[in-house]
């Protein structure tokens, strides 16, 4: 299963009519996706380390509930198989922040990929 993490505007506040990160989401999630929903505050460094408050997310074409979450996890950005940065502006010193720290997951889940590759010639 993809693991999908998107960093957007509070969902609570969307129109789904018009919100192209809400038809994103559908999609994934009609693929069979994991969603895990993040807003810029939940990315974090640790010892160097790219982690996010993550929840899991499900949505669905309802206008007066589209979305649920399911659960929470502390986890290694690196563990999602894709990112998704949907934030609107303002881009402050907060986006640029949260820009790196997700630069850094891209490192990080590069590296461990190659390592795999390399364990897998063994």
């Amino acid at each position: 299963m993809i693991k999908l993490g998107i960093v957007m505007d509070p969902i609570a506040t969307i129109n789904i009519k018009k919100d192209t990160s809400f038809a994103m989401l559908l999609e994934a999630q009609r693929r069979g996706y994991e969603l895990h929903y993040m807003e810029m505050n939940d990315l974090y460094l640790i010892n160097g380390e790219a982690r996010a408050r993550t929840r899991t997310l499900s949505v669905e074409q309802n206008y007066d509930k589209w979305y649920d979450f399911t659960g929470e996890q502390d986890l290694p950005l690196a563990d999602l198989d894709v990112i998704l940065m949907r934030k609107d502006p303002p881009f402050d010193t907060e986006f640029i922040y949260a820009t790196y720290i997700l630069e850094r997951a891209g490192r990080e889940r590069h590296a461990y990929r190659q390592q795999a590759a390399e364990s897998a010639r063994l």
